[in-house]
Protein backbone atom coordinates (compact mmCIF):
# COMPACT_ATOMS: atom_id res chain seq x y z
CA UNK A 1 0.00 0.00 0.00
CA UNK A 2 2.69 2.25 1.01
CA UNK A 3 4.25 1.59 -2.16
CA UNK A 4 1.45 2.21 -4.41
CA UNK A 5 1.39 5.97 -2.38
CA UNK A 6 4.51 6.80 -3.34
CA UNK A 7 4.52 5.88 -6.91
CA UNK A 8 1.22 7.84 -7.24
CA UNK A 9 3.24 11.00 -5.06
CA UNK A 10 5.96 10.43 -7.42
CA UNK A 11 3.78 10.35 -10.54
CA UNK A 12 2.22 14.00 -9.45
CA UNK A 13 5.52 15.23 -8.50
CA UNK A 14 6.78 14.11 -12.52
CA UNK A 15 3.18 15.78 -13.79
CA UNK A 16 3.39 18.71 -11.85
CA UNK A 17 7.34 19.46 -12.84
CA UNK A 18 5.64 18.91 -16.64
CA UNK A 19 3.25 21.63 -16.47
CA UNK A 20 5.44 23.83 -15.33
CA UNK A 21 8.29 23.59 -17.59
CA UNK A 22 5.36 23.81 -20.10
CA UNK A 23 4.17 27.26 -18.48
CA UNK A 24 8.16 28.02 -18.45
CA UNK A 25 8.12 27.63 -22.13
CA UNK A 26 4.85 29.42 -22.92
CA UNK A 27 6.10 32.18 -20.61
CA UNK A 28 9.59 32.68 -22.47
CA UNK A 29 7.41 32.69 -26.01
CA UNK A 30 5.65 35.64 -24.70
CA UNK A 31 8.73 37.49 -23.25
CA UNK A 32 10.39 36.66 -26.45
CA UNK A 33 7.99 38.99 -28.62
CA UNK A 34 7.88 40.95 -25.41
CA UNK A 35 11.52 41.71 -25.77
CA UNK A 36 11.20 42.15 -29.66
CA UNK A 37 9.09 45.01 -28.91
CA UNK A 38 11.69 46.28 -26.41
CA UNK A 39 14.77 45.86 -29.48
CA UNK A 40 12.16 47.74 -31.76
CA UNK A 41 11.73 50.32 -29.30
CA UNK A 42 14.81 51.02 -28.52
CA UNK A 43 16.33 50.91 -32.86
CA UNK A 44 13.22 53.82 -33.33
CA UNK A 45 15.04 55.69 -31.46
CA UNK A 46 16.65 58.67 -33.64
CA UNK A 47 20.57 59.37 -33.18
CA UNK A 48 19.96 62.07 -30.81
CA UNK A 49 17.75 60.09 -28.00
CA UNK A 50 20.14 56.75 -28.86
CA UNK A 51 23.39 58.35 -28.13
CA UNK A 52 22.09 60.44 -24.92
CA UNK A 53 20.87 57.07 -23.60
CA UNK A 54 23.97 54.69 -24.31
CA UNK A 55 26.21 58.23 -22.89
CA UNK A 56 24.58 58.48 -19.68
CA UNK A 57 24.73 54.80 -18.86
CA UNK A 58 28.73 55.32 -20.06
CA UNK A 59 28.81 58.45 -17.79
CA UNK A 60 26.89 56.13 -14.66
CA UNK A 61 28.69 52.79 -15.11
CA UNK A 62 32.41 54.96 -15.05
CA UNK A 63 31.02 57.24 -12.22
CA UNK A 64 30.12 54.18 -9.90
CA UNK A 65 33.19 52.60 -10.77
CA UNK A 66 35.31 55.83 -10.02
CA UNK A 67 33.10 56.16 -6.83
CA UNK A 68 33.51 52.23 -5.66
CA UNK A 69 37.88 52.20 -6.23
CA UNK A 70 37.94 55.73 -4.55
CA UNK A 71 39.25 57.72 -7.81
CA UNK A 72 39.79 61.34 -6.90
CA UNK A 73 38.60 62.69 -10.69
CA UNK A 74 36.30 65.42 -11.95
CA UNK A 75 33.49 65.40 -13.74
CA UNK A 76 35.41 66.23 -16.56
CA UNK A 77 37.60 63.26 -16.15
CA UNK A 78 35.11 60.94 -15.72
CA UNK A 79 33.27 62.25 -18.93
CA UNK A 80 36.49 61.87 -21.30
CA UNK A 81 36.79 58.09 -19.99
CA UNK A 82 32.83 57.57 -20.62
CA UNK A 83 33.23 58.75 -23.70
CA UNK A 84 36.48 56.37 -24.46
CA UNK A 85 34.13 53.57 -23.62
CA UNK A 86 30.99 54.26 -25.10
CA UNK A 87 31.46 52.57 -28.28
CA UNK A 88 32.55 49.17 -26.37
CA UNK A 89 29.43 49.20 -23.97
CA UNK A 90 26.97 49.95 -27.37
CA UNK A 91 27.89 46.77 -28.65
CA UNK A 92 27.83 44.98 -25.52
CA UNK A 93 24.51 46.27 -24.98
CA UNK A 94 23.44 45.01 -28.19
CA UNK A 95 25.35 41.64 -28.09
CA UNK A 96 23.26 41.72 -24.50
CA UNK A 97 19.94 41.81 -25.91
CA UNK A 98 20.58 39.75 -28.25
CA UNK A 99 21.78 36.76 -25.95
CA UNK A 100 18.56 37.78 -24.01
CA UNK A 101 16.56 37.35 -26.98
CA UNK A 102 18.42 33.66 -28.23
CA UNK A 103 17.88 32.20 -24.80
CA UNK A 104 14.18 33.14 -24.82
CA UNK A 105 13.34 31.46 -27.89
CA UNK A 106 15.65 28.59 -27.01
CA UNK A 107 13.65 28.01 -23.78
CA UNK A 108 10.07 28.75 -25.97
CA UNK A 109 11.62 26.15 -28.78
CA UNK A 110 11.53 23.44 -26.15
CA UNK A 111 7.81 22.82 -26.39
CA UNK A 112 8.65 20.75 -29.45
CA UNK A 113 10.69 17.23 -29.42
CA UNK A 114 14.21 18.45 -30.60
CA UNK A 115 17.74 17.91 -29.73
CA UNK A 116 19.55 21.41 -27.73
CA UNK A 117 21.94 21.32 -30.54
CA UNK A 118 18.90 21.89 -33.09
CA UNK A 119 16.96 24.29 -30.58
CA UNK A 120 20.34 26.22 -30.19
CA UNK A 121 20.65 26.35 -33.75
CA UNK A 122 17.10 27.35 -34.51
CA UNK A 123 17.09 30.07 -31.60
CA UNK A 124 20.73 32.02 -33.19
CA UNK A 125 19.05 31.44 -36.61
CA UNK A 126 15.78 33.55 -35.93
CA UNK A 127 17.46 36.11 -33.52
CA UNK A 128 20.11 36.51 -36.21
CA UNK A 129 17.07 36.93 -38.90
CA UNK A 130 15.38 39.44 -36.19
CA UNK A 131 18.81 41.37 -35.69
CA UNK A 132 19.39 41.94 -39.86
CA UNK A 133 15.61 42.54 -39.90
CA UNK A 134 16.29 45.16 -36.52
CA UNK A 135 18.93 46.86 -38.82
CA UNK A 136 17.29 47.18 -42.22
CA UNK A 137 14.52 48.79 -39.63
CA UNK A 138 17.41 51.09 -38.86
CA UNK A 139 17.38 52.26 -42.52
CA UNK A 140 14.61 54.47 -41.91
CA UNK A 141 14.79 56.14 -38.79
CA UNK A 142 16.40 60.04 -39.33
CA UNK A 143 20.18 59.69 -38.17
CA UNK A 144 20.78 55.43 -38.10
CA UNK A 145 21.76 53.69 -40.00
CA UNK A 146 21.53 49.69 -40.71
CA UNK A 147 25.30 48.33 -40.55
CA UNK A 148 25.90 44.65 -41.50
CA UNK A 149 28.66 44.81 -38.88
CA UNK A 150 25.83 45.19 -36.32
CA UNK A 151 23.77 42.55 -37.39
CA UNK A 152 27.04 40.38 -36.90
CA UNK A 153 27.36 41.71 -33.30
CA UNK A 154 23.60 40.84 -32.87
CA UNK A 155 24.62 37.67 -33.85
CA UNK A 156 27.50 37.17 -31.89
CA UNK A 157 25.60 37.91 -29.08
CA UNK A 158 22.75 35.99 -29.94
CA UNK A 159 25.10 32.56 -30.15
CA UNK A 160 27.19 33.59 -26.68
CA UNK A 161 23.43 33.52 -25.33
CA UNK A 162 22.60 29.88 -26.63
CA UNK A 163 26.00 28.52 -26.18
CA UNK A 164 25.94 29.75 -22.40
CA UNK A 165 22.76 28.94 -21.51
CA UNK A 166 23.23 25.40 -22.80
CA UNK A 167 26.64 24.67 -21.13
CA UNK A 168 24.39 25.79 -18.07
CA UNK A 169 21.83 23.90 -18.25
CA UNK A 170 24.24 20.84 -18.87
CA UNK A 171 25.89 21.83 -15.89
CA UNK A 172 22.39 21.44 -13.86
CA UNK A 173 21.62 17.98 -15.74
CA UNK A 174 25.03 16.76 -14.31
CA UNK A 175 24.33 18.18 -10.76
CA UNK A 176 21.03 17.11 -10.54
CA UNK A 177 22.38 13.38 -11.76
CA UNK A 178 25.08 13.46 -8.78
CA UNK A 179 22.32 14.30 -6.56
CA UNK A 180 19.97 11.69 -7.37
CA UNK A 181 22.33 9.01 -7.50
CA UNK A 182 24.17 9.96 -3.90
CA UNK A 183 20.22 9.95 -2.98
CA UNK A 184 19.88 6.54 -4.01
CA UNK A 185 23.47 5.59 -2.75
CA UNK A 186 21.81 6.45 0.98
Amino acid sequence: MRKMQRRNDINMKKTTEKQTIKLLRYSAGILALVWMCVIFAFSAQNNEESSAVSESLSFRMVSSTGHFFHWNLDEGQLREIADTIEYFVRKVAHMSEFAILSILLFIWLGLWEMSLFRRGTTAFLATSLYAASDEFHQLFVPGRAGLVSDALIDSLGALLGVIVFILLVKLAQVLKSRKQKRKAQS
